[in-house]
């Protein structure tokens, strides 16, 4: 009772603080993050601050809270759902808990490559996606580049599927990540981000899966030796507002916001790519082995998992309308 007691007078005193406010012919959007101010989102959102600020000459502004300062993912969406915040960026993956069309972003080799990837967040499915968890009080914006995640090992390279049989490798806590690994052949080991580092040293799991970007910046090449791009799973971030917030802006003030949106999101993908690239040539500056395995027999490999979505007739509704952009 205490606990919940606690939780009510925070999010009322978050209401009062954090939420949208007017100050003369000023409103000031309060948007939060758990990313570091070097990570290219955050950098794109500084941007878009800027050129919200220009293009509504000082009307309509954004203030960013980055490091979790108002809490995690989820807290921040629920924040935003009580009034308490007005935007925030996740992972695709969280929102799944709020709009099923979000699932189908943790299917592997869901996207034929970058260029496939984009013109379907980009365009109708996109938007349709984006526009699937109004009825949680959350509007997605747009969708920000992740990447792709790849295997790194330490003892051998992962060349095909079958290299992965017997392999302790860490994912996230999701079932369909857990599922992926089991059907390439190799045993699924949830473990906090956190704690992966120490749990590679001791040998806990053989390897983990992740972006470029964040294998070198972790420094887990330190103990793997071996990075494997398959690009198995390509799970965007997105940018979203409250819709609470978003029925108070006129239609002048949505569409200087809709456009700031629009320029960040090139922004982004313009670091994010130069980010990667910067990763790739460190690991190699630090010895580590890249590989680029065929990716079709790992891609046959979970066809299953395909089977399993597709009971979910939204799921395969998005499937179908994903691979008709291909």
């Amino acid at each position: 009772m205490f606990h919940r007691l606690i939780v009510v007078v925070l999010s009322c005193f978050c209401l009062i603080t954090y939420g949208c406010k007017e100050q003369s012919n000023q409103k000031v959007l309060k948007c939060a993050h758990g990313l570091d101010v070097t990570h290219p989102v955050h950098e794109a959102m500084e941007f878009m601050a800027k050129r919200l600020e220009e293009k509504s000459n000082g009307k309509l502004t954004i203030e960013i809270y980055s490091n979790q300062q108002l809490g995690s993912e989820r807290e921040c969406l629920e924040l935003i759902q009580i009034g308490g915040l007005d935007m925030t960026k996740v992972s695709a993956a969280v929102l799944a808990n709020f709009a099923p069309q979000y699932k189908v972003f943790g299917l592997p080799y869901i996207f034929k490559n970058k260029e496939h990837q984009f013109r379907v967040l980009d365009g109708e499915v996109g938007q349709e996606i984006l526009s699937s968890s109004d009825q949680s009080l959350l509007h997605g914006l747009a969708f920000y580049d992740s990447g792709s995640r790849s295997f790194y090992t330490k003892d051998h390279p992962i060349e095909k599927p079958e290299d992965l049989k017997g392999k302790k490798i860490r994912t996230m806590e999701s079932p369909m990540a857990m599922s992926m690994i089991s059907a390439m052949g190799g045993a699924a080991t949830p473990i906090s981000a956190g704690e992966l580092y120490t749990a590679l040293q001791a040998g806990v799991v053989d390897g983990a899966e992740n972006n470029p970007p964040v294998f070198y910046l972790s420094r887990q090449y330190e103990v793997c030796k071996y990075f494997s791009i398959d690009e198995h799973t390509a799970i965007p971030d997105v940018l979203l507002i409250g819709t609470q917030t978003l029925n108070k802006l006129n239609e002048n003030e949505k569409a200087w916001l809709k456009e700031a949106v629009q320029e960040s999101v090139v922004y982004q993908r313009k670091l994010w790519k130069e980010a990667e690239e910067e990763a790739i040539q460190g690991l190699k500056e630090v010895g580590v082995t890249i590989v680029y395995p065929d990716k079709e027999p790992f891609a046959n490999s979970v066809k299953e998992l395909y089977e399993e979505a597709s009971q979910e007739e939204v799921i395969a509704e998005m499937i179908k309308a994903i691979k008709s952009q291909e």
